[in-house]
């Protein structure tokens, strides 16, 4: 019976883990099996793989034949190069402190080149997404960029900055020309007076102008202000003056009768 070292499915759609198994030839891939050996998990990067060396290296020396998947699985994993260096033990071409030593040479070599392309994978990984981050800014900052132009198109900055520098230059002279309304009333009212006298008297009728000479008052007051002795003299002057002008006007009259 021929004996294989492969692998066998297991895991969800699209999330498939495999284990890497000993079974027969003949039989199914998901069917029955000899030993289980370790894991292989492609998903991650770089690859996960767990193994039993000492199972792995005596199932090899026993003779079993990996497939070429797990062939490559194995040489990853240097189990092939160690079942290399114990067949030359077998045969005494090298002691077994050689083959020890060589393997655990190879195997500093490939831990290193394996965290060298794990950092390398990492900061890969840092540089896109750094690189993604800047794309997007850019991206931002031109469409704030837009944003802006569309507002300065609906509302030009000059527009609106010419009426509030114009507005401060003539804002000194607003404010002088009120002061000099409210002082020139306040030194000068006398003019105003004035004013309005001259106002009333033009707008006075003739009438009210012929009549203003009259000085009654004034006389009485100059015959209130004469002694009581002179009193009756003014009085009698004033009877005679009445009489004269009554005398013609009855003259007049007679002779219309006639």
């Amino acid at each position: 019976m021929a004996v294989k070292i492969r692998l066998t499915r297991r895991g969800r759609k699209k999330k498939a883990i495999y284990d890497v198994i000993v079974a027969d030839a003949r039989s199914p891939r998901d069917g029955k099996l000899i030993e289980k050996l370790g894991t292989y998990n492609p998903l991650t990067n770089p690859a996960t793989i767990v193994l039993d060396d000492d199972k792995t290296l005596d199932w090899l020396l026993k003779g079993a034949q990996p497939t070429d998947t797990a062939r490559r699985i194995l040489s990853h994993k240097g189990i092939l190069l160690k079942k290399h260096l114990q067949v030359g033990v077998l045969k005494g071409a090298i002691t077994q402190e050689q083959a020890d030593k060589k393997f655990e040479d190879w195997l500093k070599d490939k831990e290193a080149e394996v965290a060298g392309l794990t950092d390398s994978l990492a900061k890969k990984k840092a540089d896109e997404a750094k690189a993604k981050l800047d794309a997007e800014k850019k991206i931002n900052e031109a469409k704030a960029e837009k944003l802006k132009e569309k507002l300065a198109a609906l509302v030009p900055v000059e527009e609106v900055e010419e009426p509030a520098a114009e507005s401060k230059e003539e804002a000194p002279i607003a404010d002088a020309a009120p002061v000099e309304e409210v002082k020139a009333p306040a030194e000068t009212p006398k003019a105003e007076e004035k004013v309005e006298e001259v106002k009333a008297e033009s707008t006075e009728t003739p009438e009210a102008k012929e009549e203003a000479p009259v000085e009654e008052p004034k006389t009485e007051a100059k015959e209130e202000a004469k002694t009581p002795e002179e009193a009756p003299k003014t009085e009698e002057k004033a009877e005679a003056t009445e009489a004269k002008e009554e005398a013609p006007a009855e003259e007049k009259k007679e002779e219309e009768k006639k």
